[in-house]
């Protein structure tokens, strides 16, 4: 049964609380009142799990705009939109700057500059970091800054299950603490990250099930290249009991690390002249075609020539990670393989991170802005959730001087009362998946595949079950896979 309640209303409200969100809301004035509403914990996403870093031009001594352009649209395979691309690497560097001011501590050379290392697609030491933990250094800061700020509310979770449009804005039914509510606001900026859990490993936290991007479909919002996936070619191939798998940084190979196959003899100049610095699909569907050809899928990172020191100081996360699961990655090669990484495509946005439903945000890893094109250059993803973050909260500024809300006297909150969803659901939208795309995809698997996940939705749809965490989640899962799938196959 739904439910009316009185109204409790705010300016925005952002739902994620990643790098994106996070600057976003950071960019309002103290005058407007901000809900965040995080799904899980709130350092808990994929924006804190970002190893390498950033990518910016804060030098021209040995750097250029136009390279890092360069950089990107190669790595994108020149079908990025270069005016997103031009704003990106021309407006990044002052929000890098500008988080450094607000408490993210990059490393820093004895004289006070940043020190920028070297990943793979790049031409130029332009990658600037905190250890191999810069996602999560910027996180931690930005969260902090964020909850100092009496206009900016922010609920740990916090599970969004409605959100539909009214007069003049949305209302936004949430569950926390196993209660209902449901709030309002004039613009709404969805910010919840990638995709990962679609599939059966992935390096992403287990809040990406792709809400906000469902979330945004079901209102009409226009989605594009659902199907752009990256695939990272080194997360870490030990059995750890999870389905999320730990990333082994694209810097380890940018500090000089070397691929192996299963004979322990490096292959990449087999495949191609950039080595293990090419970008990363290329690196990921090299070790896919090694691994056919070898017919073995144990492969190697190794870094132990540079010395226990090096590795330890440059790597300290890495290091500790690996030494859990008795891999000393200074006197032994990583074992590595390709999973699921990161989302290209996404809710199609303006280079202000508007869709096309009117008052509807979208920005960070849920959003397709264009800058990435086909495949995203290393380090360039915590630069367009800043960018872009910003870019967001001054437009929905400009939108607020010419446009009043008045909150309706009541709101209906859904009921969440039902049956328990059919458990496993999950588990067969990533099998599907895993069989029908997989860094190399599989054409002939994808009819079969798209029919079963639309029988999977449509089940969701229409039955009579409890609105909780599984119910949300898998139904993301299978309107993502559905996307992805159909996308795939007009391919």
């Amino acid at each position: 049964m739904n439910v009316k309640n009185s109204v409790k209303s705010y300016d925005v409200i952002i739902v994620g609380g990643g790098a994106a969100g996070l600057y976003c809301a950071l960019n309002f004035p103290q005058d407007k009142n901000i809900l965040m509403l995080n799904k899980g914990e709130k350092l808990l996403s994929n924006s804190a799990l970002a190893q390498g870093g950033v990518a910016a031009v804060l030098s021209t001594q040995n750097d250029s705009y136009e390279l890092h352009i360069n950089d990107t649209m190669i790595a994108g395979h020149h079908v990025n939109n270069p005016v997103s691309v031009d704003i990106l690497v021309k407006e990044g560097p002052d929000d890098v700057r500008k988080i450094a001011e607000l408490g993210v501590d990059f490393d820093k050379q004895p004289d006070g500059t940043f020190v920028s290392t070297l990943e793979g697609g790049h031409s130029r030491n332009r990658i600037v970091h905190h250890k191999d933990s810069t996602g999560y250094e910027i996180a931690e800061k930005l969260m902090m800054v964020a909850e100092s700020k009496e206009n900016i509310e922010i609920l740990d979770n916090t599970l969004l299950y409605n959100l539909e449009p009214i007069q003049g804005g949305f209302a936004a039914s949430y569950i926390k603490n196993e209660k209902a509510e449901t709030v309002c606001a004039p613009f709404v900026v969805l910010a919840t990250g990638g995709i990962g859990q679609v599939y059966k490993y992935t390096t992403n936290s287990d809040i990406s099930t792709g809400d906000g991007i469902r979330f945004a479909y079901e209102l009409g919002a226009k989605i594009a290249h659902l199907d752009y996936i990256q695939f990272h070619p080194t997360s870490f191939a030990v059995d750890t009991g999870s389905r999320q798998k730990f990333l082994i940084s694209e810097a380890v190979r940018g500090e000089g690390a070397y691929l192996l196959n299963c004979h322990r003899e490096r292959f990449m100049h087999l495949y191609d002249e950039r080595l293990e610095l090419a970008p990363r699909d290329v690196v990921a569907k090299s070790i896919i075609l090694e691994s056919r050809k070898q017919q073995s899928e144990k492969f190697y990172l190794d870094i132990t020539y540079k010395g226990e020191e090096f590795i330890k100081n440059r790597f300290p996360m890495i290091y500790s990670k690996c030494l859990e699961y008795g891999v000393d990655i200074t006197k032994e090669p990583i074992p590595v393989f390709p999973c699921h990484h990161y989302l290209m495509g996404g809710i199609d946005v303006d280079i202000n991170g508007k869709t096309s439903v009117d008052r509807l945000y979208a920005v960070g890893e849920c959003s397709h802005t264009g800058v990435h094109g086909q495949n995203r250059l290393a380090s360039n993803s915590l630069l367009e959730a800043l960018v872009f973050g910003r870019r967001s909260a001054i437009d929905i500024l400009e939108k607020m001087k010419e446009e009043t809300f008045t909150p309706p006297e009541s709101l209906e909150t859904p009921s969440i009362e039902g049956e328990n969803v059919p458990k496993d659901l999950d588990l067969t939208i990533n099998e599907i998946m895993q069989q029908s795309c997989f860094v190399i995809p599989h054409p002939e698997n994808i009819p079969e595949g798209l029919r079963r996940v639309d029988e999977i939705r449509e089940n969701l749809r229409s039955g009579n079950y409890a609105t909780n965490r599984e119910l949300v989640e898998t139904l993301s899962l299978a309107t993502v896979a559905h996307i992805i799938l159909k996308e795939m196959e007009k391919r």
